[in-house]
């Protein structure tokens, strides 16, 4: 039920419920305070005017600017507390929102892209926040304000009070109409918006590869086609919208003349009072302006009632990857042995065919093990499967006989280096993204880091150092220069395993022979997982595992590989073949490879 959306939204309430239930308090005593005016009115026309008694027209006077200061007095309460509610709601539910996403894993990520979630986060957020307010602030005047007019229109007059009852039921229906039309419509402008925001996250985020290939020309046809179709959906909404009050506007204008008409005939007869007509018309008029705000809210709420709907989707969402109810600690002093067994995997919603199948593999406490092969292979895939960004589909991986489903997240990757493929870096420091994982690192410890990564000579050049300021998505630095700061920042965590996922590909070969050996030295005996592209970032691997279509094609040393794997020889012939130094131990297989 659209309904269930608000109330379960209400739930961030709560910690606020005693100044929104001062905000109503204040707002339903205002509401009594406006509908007394009209009476008042009517007794300075009937009692005063009318009996030409002075006494009665300034008492009655005074009363009713006591009324009215006091009725400004609790309308600025009731406006500073709903204002109060509604940002601290909308705080909360963004901060609600922001901790969600922060517990998805890869799959959930994959499922909603960068530009929905934002849009989520705000404009959506915004569209709950614009409903609390205007509730806390008209939600329980309208209602109340048409009952209690209804109920002094009858007390004033009850014929021209049941002359008034079918158009304010016409009215009602005419309401009632517009809402139900506008819910859906409302959806269908987020959803434009999800689009528009999607196009515009892409752009920005890569608009050095758009001029780069010179496809801006492209790429505002793409943006002005989104923004077409969210402003044709938005105009159709706005004309709905502004249809309604013209709509209501006139029903009030021929409420007017028909009291005035059947009013003025009775009052002629001598039936009514000129100051129950005068306080009839103000209260019909009190009736029918809530209805004119209920319209305003009703628009309020057909669109919170979808952002609520789009907002709980995330928050709904249940993340892929969880702690078994039993999970464990892994031991800090554990040995760090992995085992692949059967493992296989396929990519949730995308295909059923399996990007791994079968994968059978023991890594030693202290190897480096190489994972190799061509573009789509599965290399990447394999080595997320050991920090559970995903889980396996078939089979399991066991850390030192443990499967790390049974362990907590937290603490497998306390243990486990991570350099990703696609090199982050935050705004801030080159200090803080090099301790990002290791928040109160000391600065020896941050330089030992930048200094195993190779970093340390091209920081130390820049104009601040350690203290250079680092540009959205690091624009200020070379390739090379990132992936250098984003191995610092996992070494500097001293994990026991260290994957590199072709974290080494910016940097020259003398460069990464270099990182390599001071990894080594740094940490210790400590395990490596390494995806690499280039051959030379191998060699020294103690086991190569060549992987091919989502199978494990050949394992191995180099000179092993050598000997026996067409697909080996065949990177290595592509990248290095007569080139490879005759020095090398595993030249020796060089001349092996000739048939």
């Amino acid at each position: 039920m659209p309904m269930d959306r608000i109330f379960k939204l209400a739930a961030f309430v709560r910690p606020y419920w005693r100044r929104a239930a001062l905000a109503l308090a204040l707002l339903t005593a205002l509401i009594f305070m406006e509908l007394a005016i009209p009476r008042l009115i009517q007794r300075i026309i009937d009692e005063g005017i009318g009996q030409h008694d002075q006494r009665v027209v300034i008492q009655t006077a005074i009363l009713m600017l006591g009324v009215s200061l006091v009725s400004a007095l609790f309308a600025i309460g009731n406006n500073i507390l709903s204002v109060h509610v509604a940002e601290s709601v909308a705080r909360d539910l963004r901060e609600a929102v922001f901790t969600r996403i922060q517990t998805f894993s890869f799959a959930n990520l994959d499922e909603q892209n960068t530009g929905q979630l934002m849009v989520r986060l705000t404009s959506d957020v915004n569209a709950v926040q614009r409903v609390m307010l205007i509730s806390l602030r008209i939600g329980t005047r309208a209602p109340l304000l048409m009952v209690g007019s209804l109920i002094l229109m009858i007390s004033t007059s009850r014929t021209l009070a049941l002359t008034m009852l079918p158009l304010l039921a016409v009215t009602s229906v005419i309401i009632v109409f517009f809402v139900i039309r506008m819910e859906p419509l409302f959806r269908s402008v987020q959803n434009k918006l999800d689009s528009l925001n999607t196009v515009l996250q892409e752009n920005i985020a890569g608009a050095r590869l758009v001029k780069s290939f010179v496809r801006a020309d492209y790429e505002v046809k793409r943006f002005d086609t989104a923004s077409e179709a969210f402003t044709e959906r938005s105009v159709r909404v706005m004309q709905i919208m502004s249809s309604m009050s013209p709509v209501l506007t006139m029903c009030v204008n021929i409420g007017m003349v028909i009291v005035i008409w059947v009013g003025g005939i009775h009052s002629i007869e001598g039936e009514m009072s000129v100051g129950q007509i005068v306080a009839f018309t103000n209260y019909l008029l009190t009736t029918m302006t809530p209805l004119i705000m209920m319209t305003i809210l009703s628009n309020m709420w057909a669109s919170g009632i979808v952002s609520a709907r789009r907002i709980n989707e995330v928050l709904d969402a249940v993340p892929d990857i969880q702690d078994a109810p039993d999970a464990i600690c892994l031991p800090e002093a554990a040995p760090g042995r992995l085992v692949f067994e059967n493992v296989s995997f396929h990519y949730r919603g995308m295909t059923a065919e399996s990007v791994l199948d079968g994968i059978n593999l023991t890594v030693e406490p202290g190897q480096t093990v190489a994972f190799l092969g061509s573009t789509g292979a599965g290399k990447s895939t394999l080595i997320n499967l050991v920090p559970r960004f995903y889980d396996v589909s078939a089979g399991r991986i066991l850390l030192d006989g443990i499967d790390i489903r049974e362990l907590r997240q937290d603490s497998l990757l306390s243990q486990i280096g991570i350099v990703p493929q696609e090199t982050i870096l935050f705004s801030g420091t080159v200090r803080d993204n090099i301790r990002y994982g290791v928040p109160d690192a000391n600065d020896a410890a941050v330089v030992a880091a930048a200094e195993a990564a190779q970093a340390h000579p091209f920081i130390t050049a820049l104009s601040k150092g350690y203290d250079t300021h680092i540009e959205e998505r690091g624009t200020n630095l070379s390739g090379g220069q990132k992936q250098r700061i984003a191995i610092a920042r996992a070494l500097l965590t001293r994990p026991k395993i260290l994957i590199l996922d072709d974290s080494t590909s910016a940097v020259d070969s003398e460069t990464e022979t270099r990182i390599q050996d001071a990894v080594e030295s740094q940490l210790g005996r400590h395990m490596t997982l390494v995806v690499a592209q280039r051959i030379s970032t191998v060699l020294k691997a103690d086991k190569i595992v060549v992987l091919d279509k989502g199978r494990i094609a050949a394992e191995g040393t180099h000179p092993e590989l050598m000997k026996s794997s067409p697909i080996y020889r065949e990177i290595f012939d592509s990248q290095l073949g007569n080139d490879f130094p005759p020095e090398e131990p595993a030249a020796g297989c060089a001349g092996e490879r000739e048939p």
